[in-house]
């Protein structure tokens, strides 16, 4: 295949160089043409001039079979590019003439043979200057011919027909084990229909897979097509709308064309928000070519046509924002929600991506998908990855805790900024904070399980706390929001407490915990002013539909909202300030340990706590080991950069002191 693309690529490449090289030979032959100099002489002139001793030169060529000669040459004084012409008759004394008037005079004489008596001489120079020509214009005239047939093909459907190549099924989609025999039930319709039709039941015309991204909504449409024995057009949103208005809306008649032709067949639109969005909505008014598209694809769908044997999927995460005429029975009948895996589901989809890796012996799917709560399928997919390239880079044979953990830390805060310095006493402050998040998920029996603490800083954090639940739960309680707005509120009452100062580490938990807790107020009806809804949940803001958005409240009743969420922040800071009074001794043991090791794991602080001190390190975990002591052992050994070279040294050296 490539050598055929290649020989194509090649063809294409030279074709203009040879059109150019035929164009300047076809210059060069006018322009020496154009500057000859040729006098015509009669056969009285070129005998006179024969005689008179003019000539220099002469060449004979015999025309029409030898009765007729044509003689060109040049005369004493002429210039380069002059000469004469004559055309004299048949006659052995001119000839005698010539070949006399050669020897007396010393002038040079050549006979080329004629022309006329070579047929294919003839043939060649009188066809294929023809040839050349026809050539040329069918050249000019197919590339022509390739630009309007794009320009027709302008309004004709993207819609590209799935191939049997590297065909994924439903043993690829790990979970979403629902969603699975929601999309079953249309190709058994597909396959089996006279079973469905026996009871009367019709099968929904489309089907709208909507929720997060990476949850697999994409890969469930492959699956069905992989499934499916029928024909698979798949197309995403954005291609059907154009600058040009109406083309949007050709494109879609020309898609269902297409697929009544091969009916029973299945089509997927992935981003259909992006030709979907609800009409008259934006600044300035609506978008014609995309309302025109929309209207159209609502007429294929369930207009005064039956399509019989059509069945449409199309997967959207912004399902907020679709017209509702695209929503309602007859067109998209069925929606499913593809939401973010529960603990079963995200320990089935590690073991799909976790087939070709090697991972280390005492590493469990089943716990790791604990540790991962709010992971998507591609977030896990990531993950792992990750991890193996992190073995990869650290020459390992295989994939251990160490590299899960870091390429966890990577997928949620990004990269670990080693190579980042900052003072001893911004070290103690995050060290600190972090440590007050701990003591309060530690003592709070609703809060969540501290499964990792680090002050070595990430992203825009100079460190964080992963805290994940003991359980997942469908629903929260009043107490979890309040104890969650706890432990948010546990790195500021630490500083409080210890330095008695405040700095800008708390902004993203005052964002979190003021969230939280104007939802109690506004949606969820957690406060004194009882069960009332001021606000809806909203996403992305919607220009049109969100911009001016009215406010369904008075100014007194903002105000009391204000107090009401006021009171909860406050509640709870007095909350971690009591907890974190009476545990200071575990505060500073925490804060101490993070000091020096910078990273703790749940395990070790689950030892620390009960014996007090930390466990001791053996040889497997040498790795982890504090960065600190790296950088203490490398400066008294005058390195100023640890690299991969003398990092095993130091570790040895690392090893000596424990």
């Amino acid at each position: 295949m490539n050598n055929k693309l290649d020989k194509k690529t090649v063809k294409k490449g030279i074709l203009p160089y040879l059109f150019l090289g035929i164009i300047i030979l076809g210059v060069f032959y006018v322009f020496n043409v154009l500057n000859k100099d040729v006098h015509k002489f009669t056969y009285d002139e070129f005998i006179e001039k024969l005689d008179n001793g003019k000539i220099k030169e002469v060449l004979i060529v015999p025309r029409g079979g030898g009765y007729v000669y044509d003689i060109v040459g040049t005369l004493e004084g002429y210039k380069k590019n002059e000469s004469f012409e004559a055309t004299l008759p048949l006659s052995e004394e001119v000839m005698k003439k010539i070949v006399t008037a050669s020897d007396e005079q010393s002038f040079k004489v050549k006979v080329k043979p004629d022309p006329d008596a070579s047929s294919l001489l003839l043939i060649v120079a009188n066809v294929l200057p023809f040839v050349i020509f026809i050539g040329v214009a069918f050249w000019f005239f197919s590339k022509q011919m390739a630009g309007n047939k794009s320009s027709l093909d302008f309004g004709k459907s993207r819609a590209k027909l799935n191939s049997d190549k590297n065909k994924i099924t439903f043993k690829d989609v790990a979970g979403l084990k629902e969603e699975k025999e929601e999309v079953k039930e249309l190709i058994d319709f597909l396959k089996n229909p006279k079973k469905f039709q026996k009871l009367g039941a019709r099968i929904p015309k489309g089907v709208l897979l909507m929720g997060p991204p990476g949850t697999g909504k994409t890969l469930l449409a492959k699956a069905v097509a992989g499934e499916a024995n029928v024909p698979f057009y798949f197309i995403s949103g954005s291609d059907f709308v154009e600058l040009f208005v109406g083309v949007g809306a050709s494109r879609v008649r020309d898609m269902f064309q297409q697929a009544k032709r091969n009916a029973p067949c299945l089509i997927f639109i992935d981003e259909i928000d992006a030709v979907g969005r609800q009409r008259g909505t934006g600044l300035g008014g609506g978008h014609d070519e995309r309302e025109q598209t929309l209207n159209q694809l609502l007429t294929e769908m369930d207009g005064f046509g039956e399509n019989e044997g059509i069945i449409i999927i199309a997967a959207t995460n912004r399902p907020d924002v679709l017209d509702p005429a695209l929503l309602r029975p007859g067109r998209f009948d069925r929606q499913v929600t593809v939401n973010l895996p529960d603990v079963r589901g995200r320990e089935e989809i590690l073991a799909v991506h976790a087939k070709n890796k090697i991972i280390a012996d005492g590493i469990t799917l089943k716990n790791l998908a604990k540790r991962t709560p709010g992971f998507s399928g591609a977030d896990l997919e990531n993950l792992l990855n990750e991890a193996a390239l992190l073995a990869v880079r650290r020459d390992k044979n295989e994939i251990t805790m160490s590299e899960i953990d870091e390429a966890t830390d990577r997928v949620l805060m990004g990269p670990a900024k080693v190579s980042h310095k900052y003072s001893e006493n911004d070290r103690k402050l995050v060290a600190y904070h972090e440590a007050g998040h701990a003591v309060i998920g530690l003592k709070l029996k609703n809060a969540s399980d501290v499964q990792k603490v680090t002050i070595i800083p990430r992203g825009s954090a100079g460190g964080y706390n992963m805290m994940v639940p003991s359980e997942e739960k469908l629903c929260s309680t009043k107490t979890d929001l309040l104890e969650e707005i706890t432990g948010l509120l546990g790195g500021r009452t630490a500083e409080e407490i210890i330095f008695g100062e405040i700095t800008t580490g708390a902004h993203n938990d005052f964002e979190k915990a003021t969230k939280i807790a104007r939802a109690m107020v506004t949606e969820y009806g957690m406060s004194d002013l009882g069960p009332l809804q001021f606000e809806q949940q909203s996403g992305s803001v919607f220009l049109g539909r969100d911009y001016n958005k009215p406010q369904h409240f008075s100014n007194e009743v903002a105000n009391e909202i204000d107090m009401e969420m006021r009171k909860i922040i406050d509640e709870c800071h007095k909350k971690a300030t009591d907890i974190i009074k009476k545990n200071k001794s575990l505060l500073k043991l925490i804060a101490d340990a993070l000091l020096e090791y910078e990273t703790l794991t749940k395990e070790q602080i689950d030892y620390l706590v009960e014996n007090g001190k930390m466990p001791e390190e053996d040889e497997e975990n040498l790795e982890s080991l504090s960065i600190t002591k790296l950088r203490k052992i490398a400066s008294e050994k005058g390195i100023k950069d640890i690299d991969k070279k003398n990092k095993a040294e130091l570790l040895k050296e690392l090893d000596k002191t424990i």
